[in-house]
């Protein structure tokens, strides 16, 4: 969410975070409550224990297709007593169907036995079923940092997104938070058909507000949807403030968009039986992007009720903006990976919450902080350090009065430890960051001690400091409260916690697509949620880290485009913001990763979101739906392309095949193969700048560090159009030479890019050369 400064360069606003870890194992870190969700049925001790499964069958016959009773009254049909023959004793009941989708894919969510999913299976127009999976969720200062102005610029030429419904599948909203007033808004479009479930009261900018969770409210008890709804498209706040550490004004990426929340989470999770309800809802209303910042592991997509019900979107021409999981800094974590989404990545704003650990010896290393006490720093403490792992767990010795130096395993420290040293009688605490999270540092607001959090490389001086000499030599310190500091370098830097690809359900396309703000980030929230934990406070804003919060970055950029070119499919839009994302910080260096080195394509994507440029792209890749389903059929076969596109006649026969590396996508990954194979890969790009327009070709061969090298080929070198919309393709060749590729002993990626320079535009593809990709199970990009 945007924050404006309104005096002096440290003039801004800070809140408090509540962190979203994407797990193996799914987990909401903003469950206040443990109680287990009942899906309303018992077990059946003939056909065993029943559950939740998500139904996908054949939609029912052409005359009733556009009548919603007709489809429920098919749905029930499969059920065991439902008129279908599916053998069952008992008669069917309407209310063991959860949900009726008909939007984006045609099917059912209900709770099934074994033996009734076995029945159910058997019937005329079945297709496939899932179980259900329960998802865990995966500012004010980041559209300044994104270059976004008031009065100018990209928001004043897109009149703020104006016109524009954004859609969110998120925890549900606070309406009465000022960020969703109405008065000065337009009604929203005519053809927008949502509505607000009460007690819920829609205005002109929340046009709609549906739950599909147990309960039926559409409050955000959570306050993650909150958040996520103001960073996409929340109204300019004045005088914005919080923690007595900063104030300014607030706005979100689209601020004049209008916004429906369909409410698909709360504390227990997010199913996903009702997410797709709410994706299935959002289509029909008529969203015109859709922002979901959930996810879970990767599955094929042919398994994935997300990936399958935004394909129904997409071939809507709804763009949907998704969020690529919280499990980084490992590689093969990714969410949401099917290339019709765009996946977002997080990195971090030029914003500290500067809290800095000064020594006795004068040494000084500056970490961060929510939880700020000026008087502190006043004068020195005594140190204390275990002088070997120290969690502050508990303490066998004197630290009353002492700033405590703890270690940490968690991207948060934990509450129980500032309580430890709390009780100990501790005057303050410094967090030793994690390890693998570099330079990343995640604040969240606690109560209770003046504490600096630092990163592992400057706790390992403050803890060699705290071992010089003797246990009981002297070793002072005290922790310096500088509120808030911004144009901080470098930024953005790829967040530690970031999911990184390959993909593993599509490693031919390269992934995450984009990275935005995801670090810090300061936004709206309910205020009857408490702020923190070990004595939370009510606020109205609040700071959160997770690609959650990079989603909506993006989400909001695409209702800006969306406005300017309504006319635009999904996959031009994204090409628009990949090929004129930024590779450079604010210090016009190469973007870098949590640990400060080069950031590789399968951390950061593209680049980072820019605003300014995606609105005039002047040339785009675009797909449409026929070319993912021929993507499909090379990937998955024919049987999934039915499943995904929800066609039963579809054949691959009739649709043809493109491999992964021949989607016209906007990054570019080849299989990189032994020395001297040549592997050549096509793009077609379409003019939407000027009518008359020569682009040349300007080509970063990738490179690897190893000693394995690339050269690459671009046939045509120039690009000549003379209309607007005309197609242009050409040809990518890439040879490698040296030790590496298949069979040169080890995996080698290289990366470069291919530049298309005209006099008014640069638009940058990524080039990925991937040993690993196109193995023997795969067809290759010289078979497609």
């Amino acid at each position: 969410m945007a924050h404006m400064m309104t005096s002096s360069p440290t003039a801004c606003v800070v809140l408090a975070l509540a962190f979203v870890l994407l797990a193996v194992t799914p987990t909401l870190c903003y469950v206040t409550d443990g109680a287990t969700r009942r899906r309303g049925a018992s077990t059946s001790r003939r056909h065993g224990e029943a559950r939740t499964y998500i139904v996908l069958v054949e939609p029912p016959d052409a005359d009733g297709d556009d009548d919603e009773a007709a489809h429920r009254r098919w749905h029930e049909s499969f059920l065991p007593g439902g008129g279908g023959g599916g053998g069952g004793e008992e008669r069917a009941s309407p209310t063991r169907i959860r949900h009726s989708y008909t939007g984006v894919v045609s099917g059912f969510a209900a709770t099934l036995t074994r033996g009734e999913l076995a029945a159910v299976s058997r019937r005329r127009g079945f297709v496939r079923a899932f179980p259900e999976r329960r998802l865990p969720l995966l500012t004010t200062r980041s559209p300044g940092f994104l270059g976004l102005t008031p009065e100018r610029g990209v928001w004043k030429a897109a009149g703020y997104g104006e016109g524009v419904v954004v859609g969110l599948l998120d925890t549900g909203i606070d309406a009465a938070h000022p960020s969703f007033r109405g008065e000065g808004m337009p009604p929203p479009p005519a053809r927008w058909k949502g509505a607000c479930t009460p007690p819920a009261r829609c205005n002109n900018k929340l046009v709609g507000a549906a739950s599909f969770v147990y309960g039926n409210e559409t409050g955000d008890e959570v306050g993650h949807g909150t958040h996520t709804a103001a960073t996409a498209a929340g109204r300019f706040v004045d005088g914005v403030s919080a923690f007595g550490l900063a104030a300014g004004n607030a706005s979100g990426m689209a601020p004049g968009a209008h916004l429906a929340m369909y409410k698909v989470c709360n504390g227990q999770g997010c199913f996903e039986s009702d997410v797709l309800a709410g994706m299935d809802a959002a289509v029909k209303d008529g969203v015109d992007v859709l922002s979901i910042s959930l996810g879970g592991p990767s599955l094929p997509f042919d398994k994935d009720p997300i990936a399958i019900s935004a394909f129904g979107a997409m071939s809507k021409g709804i763009a949907v903006v998704c969020a690529g999981g919280n499990s980084g800094p490992t590689h093969f974590t990714l969410s949401n990976e099917a290339p019709w989404m765009l996946t977002v990545a997080a990195g971090s704003v030029d914003r500290s919450f500067r809290a800095t650990v000064r020594l006795g010896d004068g040494e000084a290393f500056d970490g961060e902080s929510l939880s700020q006490d000026k008087r502190f720093s006043s004068k020195e403490y005594p140190l204390y350090y275990s002088q070997g792992t120290n969690y502050c767990d508990f303490f066998d010795v004197n630290v009353t009065g002492a700033v405590v130096v703890c270690d940490t395993e968690t991207p948060l420290p934990p509450t129980s430890s500032i309580n430890a040293v709390k009780e100990a009688g501790g005057a303050g605490v410094v967090f030793i960051n994690e390890a693998d999270f570099g330079y990343t540092i995640v604040v969240e607001k606690y109560y209770g001690l003046p504490m600096s959090q630092v990163t592992a490389g400057d706790g390992a001086k403050i803890m060699g400091y705290a071992a010089v000499g003797s246990p009981a030599a002297s070793h002072n310190a005290t922790i310096v409260f500088n509120s808030t500091v911004v144009g901080v370098k470098p930024a953005p830097v790829v967040a530690a916690f970031s999911s990184r690809g390959p993909s593993a359900a599509s490693p031919g396309v390269p992934k995450p697509d984009i990275m935005a703000p995801g670090l810090n980030i300061l936004s709206a929230w309910p205020s009857q949620v408490p702020v923190g934990e070990g004595g939370g406070e009510s606020y109205d804003f609040n700071v959160v880290s997770g690609t959650s919060m990079a989603t909506p970055h993006v989400t909001g950029v695409v209702a800006l485009i969306k406005k300017l070119h309504p006319d635009w499919s999904p996959a031009m839009i994204k090409s628009a913001i990949m090929t004129t994302s930024s590779a450079v910080d604010n210090d016009g260096h190469a973007i870098m990763d949590e640990e400060h080195r080069k950031a590789r394509l399968y951390s950061v994507g593209a680049g980072h979101v820019d605003p300014a440029k995606a609105i005039d792209p002047g040339l785009v890749y675009d797909l449409a739906a026929g070319d993912y389903a021929a993507y499909i059929c090379a990937l998955l076969g024919e049987a999934s392309l039915r499943a995904i596109t929800g066609d039963a006649a579809a054949t691959c026969a009739a649709v043809g095949s493109v491999a992964e590396a021949q989607l016209n996508y906007p990054a570019i990954l080849v299989p990189l193969r032994g020395p001297g194979v040549e592997v050549t890969v096509n793009r077609t790009v379409t003019n939407v700048g000027p009518a008359r327009a020569r682009y040349a070709a300007h080509v970063d061969a990738p490179g690897s560090g190893t000693t394995t090298t690339t050269t690459v080929k671009v046939e045509p070198a120039e690009l000549v159009f003379e209309e607007a919309m005309e197609r242009k393709t050409f040809a990518v060749t890439v040879t490698a030479s040296g030790g590496g590729g298949a069979g040169g002993g080890g995996h080698v990626v290289a990366e470069g890019s291919l530049r298309w320079v005209s006099r008014r535009h640069v638009v940058r593809s990524p080039i990925v050369a991937d040993s690993s990709v196109g193995g023997p199970s795969r067809r290759s990009a010289q078979d497609a």
